[in-house]
C-alpha cells in the first residue's frame, strides 16, 4: 500500500502504480486524489500562527499518517489486520527528518501495529507566517469531551495554571468541548481543529493512528505559548494508558496504544531530535479513573459536569448514547462506583446493567473483563499482565503494576454489583 502526501504543485502528472495521493491544504481536483486539511493553513495564519519549520513538518507528518491509516484497509492485508504501508511525505525541511526515518517507523509500529516505510522528500508546504497575537496561556492540555480530559482541565485551573485547550472537532462532542473550556475560563484560547481528510472510496474503521492528529494540533498550539519546553498535558488514566489485553486474543495493536507511555516517549524523543521544544506529560499515568474522580481538585465542578462527558467506544453506533457494556463504558461505570457508590452515575446507558446485556457485534467486552478479573484473582496479577509492562523501567514498573491491579479491582466491583461475578 503506497501513499503520497504532497502539495498540489508537486503532485506528479502521472501517479506511480498502486499509489494513492493526498494534497495538503487545497484540492487537486483530480480523481483518486484526496485532500488533507483543506483551507486550514490560511485559517491558522489569520489567527496568528507562525510555527517553526520543524513544528509544521511534524504536523504534516502526523496528518499524512492519519490519511494513510484511513485509506489503507486492513482487510486487504495478508492476515486481515497487519498492513505494510509505504508513505511518502513532502516536507518543508526533509533533511532534518531523514536521519530519523527508522525511529518514526518504529514509533508508528507501536501505535498502529503495521509495518511502515517512510520517505521524507522536498516539496512540502512552508509553515504559515501569521502575526502572533498575545495571550496568557502557560501550557497546553487536550480537551476531548471525555471524563479524563475534563478532570485534567479542572485540576490545571485549580492549580493556578492557564491551559490552552486543544480539541479535535467531533460532531457529538464539539459543543461539550466549548462548554467545558468556557466554564473553566479558557474559551478565548480554546482551539478546535479537524484534519479534514477527504477522499473517495471505503475508509478503514480501526483508526489506530487517529491520536496523531490530536498530538499535531497540540504541538502547533504550543508554538503560540511563550517560553521553552512548553508542557502538553495528556489527561488519561493509567489503566487506559497501558490498555492491557483483557484476554490473550487482544494482544498488540488489537488494543489501542493511543496514550501508551512507550509511544509517548518515542514521540517525545522524535520532537527533541528535530528541535521542537515541547514536553508531553501523562499526569495520571499512575492513577485509575476512579482515583482521578475521587482526587479531582474541584469536586463541585466535577459533580456538575462528570455525567455529561463522553466515554463510550460505540457512542455513534447508539445514536450518541453510552452503550454501557464496551470497555470504556465499564471503566467509566466502575470509576463512578468507586467515586460515590451505585447511585453516583446519572449517565444514560443503553445497557445500565451488564447482566443479560445483549452482545450486538464485535468482542464480548463484559465476558473479557470477567475473565481478566478471574485470571488475576486465581493466578495473580502478574499472570494477567504477562508482558504488558516489559516497556517500563524497573523504577516505574511497580507503579504501573499497582494502577493496573487497582483498575481491575474497580472493574471487579462493577461486575459483582451487576451479578456477573
Amino acid at each position: 500500500m503506497k501513499i503520497l502526501c504532497t502539495t498540489v504543485e508537486q503532485l506528479p502528472a502521472q501517479l506511480p502504480p498502486d499509489t494513492r495521493a493526498f494534497t495538503f491544504n487545497k484540492s487537486a481536483k483530480r480523481e483518486n486524489v484526496g485532500t488533507i486539511a483543506q483551507g486550514w493553513r490560511g485559517s491558522i495564519k489569520r489567527k496568528g500562527y507562525a510555527p517553526s519549520p520543524a513544528c509544521w513538518d511534524f504536523v504534516q507528518l502526523c496528518l499524512s499518517v492519519c490519511a494513510a491509516d484511513l485509506a489503507c484497509l486492513r482487510t486487504s492485508s495478508a492476515d486481515g489486520w497487519t498492513r505494510t504501508i509505504d508513505l511518502t511525505v513532502a516536507m518543508a525541511e526533509p533533511i532534518r527528518w531523514q536521519p530519523l526515518t527508522s525511529h518514526v517507523e518504529r514509533m508508528l509500529k507501536v501505535l498502529t501495529g503495521d509495518y511502515w516505510t517512510l520517505h521524507f522528500v522536498d516539496g512540502g508546504q512552508l509553515p504559515p507566517d501569521g502575526k502572533p497575537k498575545p495571550h496568557d496561556s502557560d501550557c497546553v492540555s487536550l480537551l476531548s469531551g471525555g471524563l479524563d480530559s475534563l478532570i485534567g482541565g479542572i485540576d490545571l485551573v485549580a492549580q493556578g495554571r492557564r491551559p490552552m485547550f486543544v480539541s479535535q472537532l467531533a460532531h457529538e462532542d464539539s459543543e461539550k468541548q466549548v462548554r467545558y473550556a468556557t466554564i473553566l475560563g479558557r474559551s478565548a484560547t480554546h482551539c478546535q481543529w479537524s484534519h479534514k481528510i477527504s477522499f473517495g472510496g471505503q475508509r478503514e474503521t480501526s483508526t489506530r493512528g487517529r491520536s496523531l492528529a490530536f498530538y499535531a494540533f497540540a504541538v502547533l498550539a504550543a508554538s503560540r505559548v511563550p517560553g521553552q519546553n512548553v508542557e502538553i498535558f495528556v489527561p488519561e488514566n493509567g489503566f487506559i494508558c497501558i490498555n492491557p489485553p483483557l484476554v490473550p486474543g487482544r494482544m498488540g495493536s488489537l488494543s489501542t496504544k493511543t496514550t501508551h507511555p512507550l509511544f509517548i516517549q518515542q514521540m517525545q524523543e522524535l520532537l527533541d531530535a528535530v528541535g521542537v521544544q515541547v514536553s508531553f506529560k501523562l499526569p495520571y499515568k499512575f492513577k485509575t479513573k476512579g482515583e482521578m474522580l475521587a482526587e479531582c481538585q474541584n469536586q463541585v465542578q466535577l459533580n456538575q459536569l462528570a455525567a455529561t462527558t463522553t466515554s463510550c467506544g460505540r457512542y455513534r453506533t447508539y445514536n450518541r448514547t453510552h452503550c454501557g457494556r464496551c470497555v470504556p463504558c465499564m471503566i467509566r461505570r466502575a470509576s463512578f462506583l468507586k467515586w460515590g457508590g451505585p447511585n453516583k452515575d446519572t449517565t444514560n446507558y443503553v445497557h445500565p446493567n451488564l447482566s443479560g446485556s445483549a452482545k450486538s457485534s464485535g468482542p464480548d467486552d463484559p465476558m473479557a473483563a470477567a475473565l481478566a478479573v478471574l485470571t488475576a484473582r486465581d493466578k495473580g496479577i502478574d499472570r494477567f499482565l504477562s508482558s504488558s509492562l516489559a516497556f517500563a523501567s524497573p523504577t516505574e514498573r511497580p507503579y504501573y503494576r499497582n494502577v493496573l491491579g487497582t483498575g481491575l479491582d474497580e472493574l471487579e466491583a462493577l461486575l459483582i454489583l451487576d451479578g456477573l461475578l
